[in-house]
């Protein structure tokens, strides 16, 4: 018997939602999307949230770029940071109590120390610590920032000098001995400040294997962390590599009675992998097994959305219970279906609003410059809702974009521009400095982003036609409607709008095409000489 969503699949969208033929965005443009009937709830400006209000939520907790999901547990208090890879300021930590409704903390990590990954969040005694690996083209290595609170002053980071490994997991023994745990099944002792190493780097488990004929990534052992339950250490690990095929990435898990080892795998490793390209969640992997409210166990990872490689890795989180054996069975399935949320909690506030008047400084928790020089912060200056932005570099190649998550399918940001004569600035949807798309302007008039290439195309209004007047305001509107971008911009203060003559297609600005393990985000840039003035960003989810 084949079941709706496949007969779908086989009759295809025209017949069956012939409505939809004159859309905008993939629903038009691209095979039908097998999991479109999913409904999430919408918190701000329409942005869509896990929590559905009737007790249970639909995956996932953070929409948009959420990688490798490092929580702490402190009381009834559930913290969760991310790698921010190139993103200054970094290491955001957001706080929940339900483990569905999160809300934005502080940046930890202000001081780049180069592209951030994994990290591991940790309390040991009474301060915090955050455990960092990062890496430049000449330099890798693990730091450590530290804390009283959570909230900070997080100190500035220390170099654990370990260039070789990615993703530490701090544990202690129960003598109290400290260990960070590494990618590749490795270990190093901390000194007991949790602020240097002890010793050499040590090789304690060789990771389960997976078939030679699945199609993965790569073997890619890394993002341990381990948790003690009646007696034994339970070690999650990561395998498959964290992107490439949608099948590849997975969640293994070993147990020993010492974190020496020896390390039993389980036998029905992987617990976690994407079965099928058809799946809601690719690429699932990078995952942490905690006790949650109320006895209940978890776990909580990251994936790729079916058809939005461009959002990045996105937080998943499924529910856990033990069996017989001692082993752990995840029971969320493909985690296209709500699940019982983990507490039953008063309304919780979820996210933040990513529109910003620029009265107040929001960087850290919604703005962060993209791979910024020590001293980026010089080139902000708020005044009466104003943003002033000192101009860098030439293109948004090399000018350190602003950025912010979006984490919808569809969406509208809008901004208004003022630049220098020497200056030029716009709105763009920015992957890396290889790839972005957008419009800017500048003295000449409009230029054309796509591609992560530029393209003078005119005086305003003109756009591609030679001639109009020059001028040094404009506001600027994008529309990512399922990775199909449209611009509008408006020369008379927002009252009325002028498509652009040129459309998008966005879906393969991402990781598989440019490495660099992010996501495709709303930026605002400043190149050029002088200032650009950047007044009133507005987002808006769409249906």
């Amino acid at each position: 018997m084949i079941d709706r969503r496949a007969s779908l699949l086989l009759l295809g969208a025209a017949p069956l939602f012939p409505g939809r033929l004159f859309a905008q965005g993939s629903v038009a443009t691209s095979s039908l999307d097998p999991h479109a009937d999913m409904e999430w709830a919408r918190g701000f400006e329409g942005q869509r949230k896990a929590d559905l209000g009737n007790g249970t939520f639909l995956n996932p907790v953070f929409a948009g770029d959420h990688p490798d999901p490092a929580l702490l547990r402190d009381g009834d208090d559930y913290y969760l940071t991310f790698s921010s890879f190139d993103a200054y300021p970094g290491i955001t930590i957001w706080h929940s109590r339900d483990l569905v409704n999160w809300q934005p903390v502080t940046a930890a990590l202000n001081q780049p120390i180069g592209s951030v990954w994994a990290p591991d969040l940790v309390k040991h005694g009474e301060r915090f610590y955050c455990y960092i690996p990062a890496r430049t083209p000449e330099k890798r290595s693990i730091y450590v920032i530290t804390a009283e609170r959570i909230e900070g002053p997080w100190s500035a980071p220390i170099d654990l000098n370990l260039p070789a490994h990615i993703d530490p997991a701090h544990v202690a023994d129960a003598d109290g001995t400290r260990w960070l745990f590494l990618s590749g099944g490795d270990r190093i002792r901390l000194s007991a400040d949790g602020l240097s190493t002890v010793g050499e780097v040590e090789h304690v488990y060789d990771p389960w294997r997976y078939p030679e004929e699945w199609v993965v990534e790569t073997f890619a052992p890394e993002g341990p962390k381990i948790v003690h339950r009646n007696g034994w250490w339970y070690m999650t690990t990561a395998v498959g590599g964290t992107a490439g095929p949608p099948t590849g990435h997975m969640v293994i898990m070993a147990r020993s009675r010492s974190l020496a080892g020896p390390w039993e795998n389980c036998p029905r490793n992987p617990l976690i992998r994407t079965q099928s390209a058809r799946e809601k969640w690719w690429s699932r992997g990078h995952a942490t097994l905690f006790e949650g409210p109320g006895s209940k166990w978890w776990m909580i990872y990251h994936g790729y959305e079916n058809g939005y490689w461009t959002l990045g890795r996105q937080t998943l989180l499924e529910p856990v219970e033990w069996a017989d054996d001692g082993w752990p069975v995840p029971l969320g399935g493909d985690l296209s279906v709500p699940l019982p949320k983990p507490a039953k909690l008063a309304a919780q506030p979820h996210g933040m609003p990513l529109s910003d008047d620029f009265t107040t400084d929001r960087m850290g928790t919604l703005w962060a410059f993209y791979d910024p020089a020590p001293n980026e912060a010089q080139r902000i200056d708020r005044r009466n809702g104003i943003l002033h932005l000192k101009a860098k570099g030439s293109t948004p190649s090399n000018c350190s974009p602003l950025c912010c998550i979006a984490g919808d399918q569809a969406y509208r940001i809008t901004i208004d521009v003022d630049i220098d004569a020497g200056a030029e600035g716009g709105l763009l949807l920015f992957y890396n400095r290889r790839l972005y798309a957008g419009l800017g302007i500048n003295k000449s008039g409009l230029m054309m982003h796509r591609y992560g290439l530029q393209r003078p195309r005119g005086a305003i209004p003109g756009q591609g036609d030679p001639g109009g007047a020059t001028q040094s305001k404009l506001s600027i509107r994008l529309t990512n409607d399922r990775n199909i971008l449209t611009i509008h911009t408006s020369d008379d203060g927002r009252k009325s709008w002028r498509k652009f003559d040129v459309q998008m297609e966005v879906s393969g600005y991402h990781h598989n095409v440019a490495y660099d393990f992010l996501s495709l985000r709303p930026a605002i840039y400043a190149a050029g000489e002088g200032t650009v003035r950047f007044r009133n960003f507005t987002y808006e989810a769409l249906p």
